[in-house]
């Protein structure tokens, strides 16, 4: 009798274990389950949505930028190319070849175009049909620079990165006088780029933000950034073969979903994405909010 009620309550002690067991299992299955869509549902908020619009042929081996007038400039064999509608389909170019290859293009002021050929350490200022305007040779100025990039200031400057003292500074090429400088930048400067008000200045490890007067506005590390491009404030980064974007007024990078393509060059204007891919040139309408 003794031996029944042992064995009767041992059966009832390990019915209860196992039913604790199952509801441990389930509590902690549900949990997983629920940390994992929590953390799914951050990441897809925090990522930034790219729909696809169109895409377009293009030959090119570079593409330098687009607009919403379907006003696209590209270099093909070291000749910079203005493709729009009011050329009727011919495309109008501007080569150098006795200044070597073409380093940099910016095209943020169409009426003033920069074009840096680095190896002679020369800028050219282009108006709106490709036609020369101005020309920088900064071997021959009183105080020599040897810059290593520029881009679009306002008025009649440049920003330029001069390697002789490791500075950004707002060039005016009018006066060939420096209207601001910052402090040194210690480490090796990838990408320039800016609009009227202020420059960003990505380095290898940090990214810098100037205004007109060369003062910092902020800074972020570089996780990797190569290159970059600016779209009313707001900055575009590439890392690999992935972009990212970091809003106005914050220090939050998030990625931008996108498919898996190749992105040789990308353009950005309005929160729309142009991406070139060595053949063609895809546009998507970005969804930050």
């Amino acid at each position: 009798m003794f031996l029944n009620y042992f064995t009767a309550l041992i059966s009832s002690f390990c019915i209860i274990y196992f039913m604790k067991f199952r509801i441990f299992r389930f509590t902690m299955k549900y949990l997983l389950s629920l940390l994992l869509f929590i953390s799914f549902a951050i990441n897809s908020q925090e990522a930034i949505e790219a729909s696809f619009i169109e895409e377009n042929t293009l030959d090119a081996d570079i593409f330098i930028s687009t607009n919403n007038f379907k006003t696209t400039f590209y270099i093909l064999e070291n000749v910079l190319f203005k493709h729009s509608e009011e050329t009727k389909g011919i495309d109008i170019g501007y080569s150098n070849f006795q200044l070597g290859t073409i380093t940099s293009v910016n095209t943020f002021n169409p009426l003033k175009i920069n074009v840096f050929y680095r190896d002679f350490n020369t800028a050219l200022i282009l108006d709106n049909r490709l036609a020369e305007i101005f020309k920088i040779d900064f071997n021959t100025l009183s105080e020599y620079k040897n810059v290593s990039h520029i881009t679009t200031g306002s008025d009649n400057t440049l920003w330029i990165f001069n390697e002789n003292n490791q500075q950004l500074e707002l060039f005016d090429y009018k006066t060939n006088t420096t209207r601001a400088q910052t402090l040194p930048i210690k480490h090796t400067v990838l990408d320039i780029k800016s609009n009227y008000n202020n420059c960003w200045v990505l380095t290898e490890k940090q990214l810098f933000v100037y205004d007109y007067f060369g003062n910092l506005l902020k800074k972020v590390k570089n996780n990797g950034y190569e290159a970059m491009n600016i779209d009313n404030e707001n900055v575009i980064l590439k890392k690999g073969n992935s972009l990212f974007y970091l809003k106005k007024n914050t220090n939050t990078i998030r990625p931008i979903t996108l498919p898996n393509l190749l992105i040789n060059q990308f353009f950005a204007t309005n929160e729309t994405l142009y991406i070139y891919n060595d053949e063609n040139l895809h546009k998507y309408q970005l969804k930050t909010d």
